[in-house]
């Protein structure tokens, strides 16, 4: 069995007077692993992933604890965070070279020389055409899915233990989809890094990740492995998720359903 990597016991986060954003979620991913958060929007999934990275904002209430195997892991460093719009984790005046290379920065003992070798090749590693050129361009000249390209190469820079990706394919059209999926697949291999998975897709979820856990209304209603889950869905709310997803491009293999 995997080393754990975390483990959540009794999570609730509030912000202000409204209702839960969620409520007692206790959750644990091992090292290494593929973890799927999947629900509709407002089901909690985003919420529970800026709490296990530290970016709560200020005025959010959170009660439970979160407990990590060894010391607690550093966003950007030991985490890296992939959104669902590049732009919110691009700076607009800085170049891609300077944002790639400040991500690798936080490896031990890299220099500045170093960082931008490091973004080269996390460049080419994305498959950003012309990397060298690349290095130099500004968000604004990349297209949507080169942006969420160098987002992934800058959040892979630091050599983290655990990739959070929120809906990161969810702005992009269906071909550049297919793409980002891919790559997410081959560097967490390649990089043996734990991969927390965000998404609404339940056919997305069940390629990329081996086990799912199934948000609704701030609450964990169901998790498991993937293929069980799919197969033999415990929650009628799961069942529901899988049906409406049934697709020609989904690889569903859920016997049972109505």
């Amino acid at each position: 069995m995997s080393a754990p990597l975390f483990a959540i016991k009794d999570l609730s986060v509030s912000y202000g007077t409204g209702p839960a954003a969620l409520e007692n979620i206790s959750l644990a991913m091992a090292a290494g692993e593929r973890l799927a958060i999947i629900g509709e929007s407002g089901s909690g999934k985003s919420t529970l992933a800026l709490a296990i990275a530290g970016l709560l904002p200020a005025d959010a209430r959170m009660s439970g604890r979160i407990d990590w195997a060894g010391a607690r892991p550093e966003l950007g460093r030991d985490i890296g965070f992939v959104f669902q719009d590049p732009g919110a984790s691009l700076d607009p005046v800085l170049t891609i070279g300077e944002q790639v290379a400040e991500a690798a920065r936080a490896r031990p003992g890299v220099n500045w020389a170093a960082a931008y070798k490091i973004a080269e090749s996390l460049l080419e590693r994305v498959r950003l055409p012309d990397p060298a050129r690349a290095l130099r361009a500004f968000p604004h000249q990349l297209s949507g899915g080169q942006r969420q390209r160098v987002a992934i190469a800058a959040a892979i820079a630091a050599g983290p233990r655990l990739l959070i990706a929120d809906e990161a394919t969810s702005a992009l059209d269906m071909v550049v989809q297919a793409e980002i999926v891919g790559l997410l697949d081959q560097l967490v291999s390649e990089d043996g890094m734990s991969l927390l998975l965000i998404t609404h897709d339940m056919a997305l979820a069940s390629g990329l990740a081996g086990r799912l856990a199934v948000f609704e209304k701030a609450r964990l209603v169901e998790e498991g492995p993937a293929e069980r889950v799919l197969r033999a869905p415990a929650s009628d709310y799961t069942r529901r998720l899988i049906k409406a997803h049934i697709g020609l491009d989904a690889p569903m293999l859920v016997t049972g359903l109505p």
